[in-house]
């Protein structure tokens, strides 16, 4: 029972990763219960006393790699209705903060894969370079260069200074 509570607790920082994978809600949505079938199908190929959320992760990555080359797409469009649903009523403070998050969201949607999966596992989910290296099952060198060319976008994308 403590492995299915483990997961709930894990499912909001995993849709969150999932959203910044497939650029979607409705398709992260998808992808993370595609992630939460196979690790309960899979239970036994975890250990006790590893990180679960980096298995979580390499888990979801793998479906939506999958998927992609499934489909035979490699861009997705992003639905930006879903970010603004309900504003209407929200105070000006909390408005202003959506649209700064759509903003956000957008900029992380240009982002070629590789740098927003990279920015997403170390700025996002606070991965360090090493875990999410592993998760990426690419060198750290290749991480770091992938953060700061993500890092760079998102600064002129968002108008702020490099």
């Amino acid at each position: 029972m403590a492995f299915e509570q483990d997961l709930l607790e894990l499912l909001p920082r995993l849709r969150r990763f999932a959203r910044s994978l497939t650029r979607d809600i409705n398709d992260a949505d998808d992808l993370c219960q595609m992630a939460l079938e196979r690790a309960l199908n899979k239970r036994d190929q975890w250990q006790v006393g590893t990180r679960l959320d980096s298995w979580m992760y390499r888990i979801t990555r793998n479906i939506w790699i999958d998927t992609v080359r499934a489909a035979g797409r490699r861009e997705h469009v992003a639905n930006d209705d879903d970010a603004m649903e309900n504003v209407a009523g929200d105070d000006h403070r909390r408005m202003e903060s959506r649209m700064e998050l759509t903003d956000v969201d957008r900029a992380m949607d240009r982002l070629p894969v590789e740098q927003r999966e990279a920015v997403s596992l170390v700025l996002v989910e606070g991965f360090a370079y090493k875990e999410a290296a592993a998760l990426l099952d690419i060198p750290i060198g290749t991480l770091t260069s992938r953060l700061v060319r993500g890092r760079e976008a998102l600064q002129r994308e968002l108008g702020e200074a490099a």
